[in-house]
């Protein structure tokens, strides 16, 4: 009788998971389908966007680049740097220091020459308490501001107060833009006034060299657990993120590296804190979910839009412990601003966002994790106690591994036909090896790691958790 039951037990369970697979992949499939022509049509509209005249005409609106930093020290300089080498036509640099423990400040006004300045405020939502604010005589652009720690999505806020441009650009203050990056990524906002909010793509800058704030000799990092990072990122913004643009359904920017309407993200409250009634570590994607809603019952004309070569270089966790954490946290985001946002779900009012990406991101990646941790587990009781057929057991490598192997191959193929930015021909033989090696062991731990930031969410665990940084690599100058 036991025996039974757990056979037909089992027998639900690999259905349920194989639907999950079949379901999931199915999704990245279209999605890759989607990039792929996107990515060949946005190749063809490049040739009319000429960076160099909106450059000399500054034919482009002001821009202030919000840098929330906490604990940077090893990075801020560098991403400084970078920052005051961007060629736009019109920007200011505002970092804003949430009360870091480290030298932070310190590092920043040694390195530009800071001095106390008056500047007032334009907008008041609630945030902790600012202590001061600082401007650079060697950069007049660059802006420091001061204040009590309040978390990331505080800072921001306390950024968005002091903000003077129609524009805004968040970002990490550890990350590193590429010179055209700005302008490319306000090409949305150029070409349709309705645009609210424009993301562009992250990749890892582990172990590749850093001289005067610009990114050079671009290369693989050495560390395995960067390279599969490396694989993840270019799986979910060419395949994944441009997938979604191409249907107008874009529910994620990066906070590493996004443009948003000042005037319409104020009017909808800011990024969520506790001061503003939620509170979430998803900070990012609260804030995108919320602009399709408040556009939406606004009956506001819109567009959030993807942009995939504008580039932010961020330092990625090369330790298991420290990838934990980060990956225990995105999930605990994710599910925190789902669950916050239930009232989207299916819902015809918020067109496909409601009916399409909100669905896909509710059950396939907020409870995703769950079913296929718990399937690796039902499917390894299933061969154990020998219930499972030849049939069934091809059929779950293949949708479970095959299936999955196949689309990272896929996104390496993106990369390698729109950007190359890996030229050497072994990076490209590593990266389509790597498609091959994450399916067994960096998946399911990935999988361990987001069921444990589920659980997390449901027992409303607040706080980020330490993030160590190393530092960028810098070329010795000869």
């Amino acid at each position: 009788m036991i025996h039974r039951f757990l056979f037909y037990f089992l027998e639900w369970c690999n259905y349920l998971v194989v639907i999950y697979f079949i379901s999931l992949n199915s999704v990245y499939l279209l999605t890759s389908l989607l990039a792929f022509r996107s990515l060949r049509k946005y190749a063809r509209r490049l040739k009319s966007f000429y960076v160099e005249e909106i450059i000399s005409t500054g034919g482009a609106p002001p821009i202030t680049l919000l840098a929330p930093a906490y604990n940077e020290e090893a990075t801020c300089v560098e991403s400084v740097k970078s920052l005051l080498t961007l060629r736009y036509p019109d920007y200011e640099i505002l970092v804003a220091n949430d009360g870091s423990k480290d030298a932070t400040f310190e590092r920043l006004r040694e390195a530009f020459d800071l001095h106390p300045i008056a500047r007032a405020p334009t907008a008041a939502i609630p945030t902790a308490s600012v202590r001061g604010m600082y401007r650079s005589r060697r950069h007049p652009n660059l802006w420091v501001l001061d204040k009590e720690n309040g978390g990331k999505a505080d800072t921001l806020n306390a950024g968005i107060n002091y903000c003077r441009t129609p524009i805004f650009c968040a970002m990490d203050a550890d990350s590193l833009l590429e010179p055209d990056s700005l302008i490319r990524l306000v090409r949305p906002f150029l070409e349709n006034s309705t645009t609210v909010a424009a993301g562009g793509i992250i990749r890892i800058v582990n172990d590749c060299h850093v001289r005067a704030g610009l990114v050079s000799n671009i290369r693989l990092p050495r560390n395995f657990l960067a390279k599969f990072q490396v694989l993840e990122y270019l799986r979910a913004f060419l395949a994944g993120r441009m997938g979604w643009d191409a249907i107008n359904a874009t529910l994620i920017i990066s906070g590493a590296f996004g443009l948003f309407r000042r005037s319409v993200v104020v009017e909808a409250g800011g990024y969520a804190t506790k001061r503003t009634s939620f509170e979430t570590v998803g900070e990012d994607m609260e804030l995108v979910v919320r602009l399709h809603r408040y556009c939406r019952e606004q009956k506001m004309p819109y567009q959030i839009a993807y942009v995939p070569d504008p580039v932010a270089w961020t330092e990625c966790p090369e330790s298991v412990k420290v990838l934990g954490r980060q990956r225990n946290r995105w999930q605990r985001g994710l599910f925190e601003v789902l669950i916050r946002h239930r009232r989207m779900l299916f819902n015809p009012r918020y067109g496909r966002i409601g009916l399409l990406a909100y669905p896909y991101f509710f059950f396939l990646e907020g409870f995703g994790p769950l079913i296929e941790l718990f399937g690796y587990i039902a499917f390894a009781l299933t061969l154990f106690f020998g219930f499972g057929s030849p049939i069934y057991i091809i059929g779950f490598f293949a949708v479970a591994f095959v299936l999955g192997m196949a689309l990272s191959i896929a996104a390496v193929a993106l990369e390698e036909l729109s950007f190359r930015r890996y030229p050497r021909f072994l990076d490209l033989i590593q990266l389509f090896a790597l498609s091959v090696i994450e399916t067994f062991g960096y998946r399911q731990l990935n999988s361990f790691w987001r069921v444990q930031g589920f659980f997390s969410a449901l027992m409303r665990k607040k706080g980020w958790g330490k993030m160590e940084r190393k530092g960028f690599s810098r070329e010795i100058l000869k």
